[in-house]
């Protein structure tokens, strides 16, 4: 704080703009945030009609009367305690949200993964994501984003595949039109519609739904076949080329054949096979038209695929970049957010990781595989095998696929809990509703597209009796009998043993990049003070934190068993 102005960032997209609000509330955007650089969009510059307390949730309500937050966290306490005695850890689930900070997220998952033993987690970011996590896993060995923004304007030709960044990313947009207007940058849009984005592009392809794989199998196979791969880089740095080459022909043997399959002009497909072969510094942006798919995954490695044949990756102005929908889908893939995470970028299909979260947490019930992912989590709500579930910050009853198979859900459920600020389709199935605090009312920290952490201050005291969705948590852990484990006084200890946590035995050649090292002995005011910083940063790193922004720009790097991308 400085000068009566806070510090803080916008919780609405996965840009994760910088905001400045002064001591009379007026927000406007933070120009030393790297992200937006004093930008705001619409929404952005909008929010301050948010913070209305109107209808606001402002105490715990059992039933349908108010209650304190004593009675109902010991309500909460004891019949999660009699659930899992006597049904099992995998008869509790928590559904949580791209809105919480990471130090929400982090006790979250460390209670049920850690200490009731379920891997029962899910968040509304597996719609969105989890795609791009499966496919960063698959080729990079990590869930890891090599670029940066700024990639966007150094860029000479910037591919956007099923993303409307005018709408949905709309700073990223104004970054990326000022780009053009300055430096000619070519803009190609792959989209099946004429979105707002569509009006900058010089060329749109209008492909067919789900035809992504074969236009970027095709490219692969004209990037061969024009000389543009190269062997030298994917030799050392790389497996797999051959076979994918192979599997790229069988897909789309000429760009003939691949407009034929997208049901594009194939003079056009054409056009932008020799853009892009022709112009080292590429950028694919992409979003949720390449992930909310059935073949997410695999469209994601196709684009991915096209940058490690050609080396262009981790260099300025190239590389393939996955573009988050909320606030905090970064920060929450993190501590393990997702059913088949653990935290710190660990995984649940290696032995010797389960073991390191359980030595570290000290944890008594260490799950040791994968839990149920969003859809499957309220089908077994439905079926009976989930006995009591949490919901917190997100509306499933009206956001879910499948809306009504969910909301016949949690109509069956024995005991639901819901925290939320307002009144929601889903609080209305709530044996218990807590009353959670809102943006402007929490602290903490968020991780945004580009690896970057941002504070996030409270700017405003909760209305009511409204708590912060870590608080809540933590006291739920605490009356079921772990109180030294969460035994936390602020966000500030959370991101700590976060910090510490990725730090953990990460040494030696196959060392995960995902690490905070630094991070894990921050005094409280340097939390406090703490400026937006790229990812990864190990001890050692000197203060004020700094971080390369590009991820395996020399090839090395990449977190697989020898090394090199796949």
């Amino acid at each position: 704080m400085a000068g009566g102005v806070i510090r803080t960032t916008c919780p609405y997209c996965g840009v994760g703009c910088g905001l400045h609000v002064a001591a009379d509330g007026t927000l406007t955007g933070d120009p030393q945030h790297p992200a937006n650089c004093g930008r705001l969009c619409s929404k952005g510059a909008a929010l301050a009609d948010t913070l209305a307390s109107d209808g606001r949730l402002l105490y715990p309500q059992i039933g349908s009367r108010n209650a304190n937050w004593h009675e109902a966290l010991d309500r909460i306490a004891a019949e999660f305690t009699q659930v899992i005695d006597q049904f099992g850890p995998d008869s509790v689930a928590l559904y949580v949200s791209g809105q919480f900070l990471t130090e929400d997220y982090y006790v979250a998952n460390k209670l049920m993964k850690g200490f009731i033993g379920t891997a029962n987690i899910d968040t509304n970011s597996r719609l969105c994501m989890a795609s791009s996590v499966a496919g960063h896993v698959r080729a990079f060995g990590e869930d890891i984003v090599p670029g940066c923004y700024e990639d966007i304007e150094q860029a000479d030709l910037v591919v956007l595949v099923g993303s409307n960044l005018a709408w949905c990313h709309p700073v990223l947009y104004q970054r990326l039109v000022t780009a053009k207007e300055q430096h000619k940058t070519k803009i190609v849009v792959i989209d099946p519609r004429q979105t707002a984005t569509y009006n900058i592009a010089d060329l749109h392809l209008a492909i067919r739904p789900g035809s992504d794989v074969a236009v970027f199998a095709g490219l692969l196979v004209h990037l061969a076949e024009h000389g543009q791969c190269k062997h030298p880089w994917t030799h050392d740095f790389a497996t797999g080329y051959a076979a994918t080459l192979d599997a790229a022909r069988m897909t789309a043997p000429t760009f003939v054949d691949a407009a034929a399959i997208a049901d594009v002009p194939a003079a056009d497909l054409k056009q932008f096979y020799g853009w892009f072969a022709a112009t080292e510094r590429s950028t694919t942006l992409y979003s949720q038209g390449i992930n909310q798919s059935s073949s997410g995954t695999d469209k994601v490695n196709a684009i991915i695929n096209c940058h490690l044949a050609t080396g262009r990756i981790g260099r300025p102005g190239m590389g393939p970049f996955s573009l988050t929908g909320q606030p905090n889908a970064m920060g929450g893939r993190e501590v393990g957010g997702l059913a088949n995470q653990l935290a710190a970028h660990m995984s649940f299909a290696d032995p010797a990781d389960v073991d390191r979260a359980r030595r570290f947490w000290n944890a008594p019930r260490m799950a040791t595989r994968a839990g149920l992912k969003a859809v499957d989590l309220f089908d077994a709500v439905l079926e009976g095998r989930i006995k009591a579930l949490w919901i917190l910050n997100t509306n499933p009853a009206a956001s879910m696929p499948r809306a009504e198979r969910v909301r016949a859900a949690l109509g069956a459920c024995p005991f639901v809990v819901v925290s939320d600020c307002w009144p929601t389709d889903t609080t209305r199935f709530a044996d218990i509703v807590l009353p959670a605090a809102g943006w402007s009312e929490k602290d903490g920290t968020i991780t945004n597209s580009e690896r970057c952490i941002s504070r996030q201050r409270a700017f405003r005291q909760p209305p009511g009796g409204a708590r912060p969705d870590w608080w809540m948590v933590t006291e739920v852990a605490r009356r079921m009998g772990w109180a030294s484990a969460f035994d936390y006084r602020g966000p500030a200890d959370i991101f700590r043993e976060h910090a510490g946590l990725s730090a953990f035995e990460n040494t030696g050649p196959h060392r995960r990049v995902f690490d905070l090292g630094a991070l894990c002995e921050l005094s409280a005011s340097q939390y406090e003070d703490l400026p937006a910083v790229h990812w990864p940063l190990p001890r050692g790193t000197s203060e004020p934190w700094s971080s390369p922004k590009r991820l395996f720009g020399d090839g090395r790097g990449f977190a697989t068993p020898d090394g090199r991308a796949r």
